[in-house]
């Protein structure tokens, strides 16, 4: 009689696998990803400032939405402030809180970077699945994202409401 031990759970296997994935993808990014002058980290910040409305998000907000802290995504503006990617923006609703805003310059670098990033998302994830099985694991992702990081969605209704302050 075969006994299951606990280490053989499916549970472990599926989480493995989730992790596996995100290592493999991100080294398989990151050759092409450097072609175009950006970090992993700067690709990240640059498309959720893209796909925000109005391209902008309060600093904090991107802290909670990326998997950096809060002086990570500091020096990561830092950097992308330094190329003219982003500008800071003061926020008039809250004079602590400080905008991130993606400038021309930064949505042209992104737009340019993701052409080919896609090509490597579909060679490497989304094309090895059929299109159900995508819309299944997209389903599923979002469903434990919005569980155990419902913060990744933060501050995106605000960004579309506010007009910050570019201080010259």
């Amino acid at each position: 009689m075969a006994t299951t031990r606990i280490i053989d759970d499916d549970r472990l296997t599926a989480v493995g696998l989730l992790v596996e994935v995100h290592r493999g993808l991100t080294n398989k990014f990151a050759a092409r990803l450097g072609r175009h002058g950006l970090s992993e980290n700067e690709l990240e910040i640059l498309l959720r400032l893209g796909r925000t409305p109005n391209c902008q998000l309060r600093m904090s907000d991107l802290a909670a939405q990326t998997s950096l802290t809060t002086s990570g995504v500091t020096r990561v503006v830092d950097r992308l402030e330094r190329a003219g990617l982003v500008v800071r923006a003061s926020c008039d609703t809250d004079r602590r809180g400080t905008w991130a805003v993606l400038t021309d310059t930064g949505l042209e670098r992104v737009t340019a970077a993701v052409a080919d990033h896609i090509e490597d998302v579909d060679r490497w994830y989304t094309g090895l699945l059929t299109p159900e099985q995508l819309q299944a694991l997209t389903e599923a992702l979002r469903i434990v994202r919005d569980t155990v990081r419902p913060e990744a969605v933060a501050g995106v209704a605000e960004a579309a409401r506010a007009r910050p302050h570019v201080d010259a």
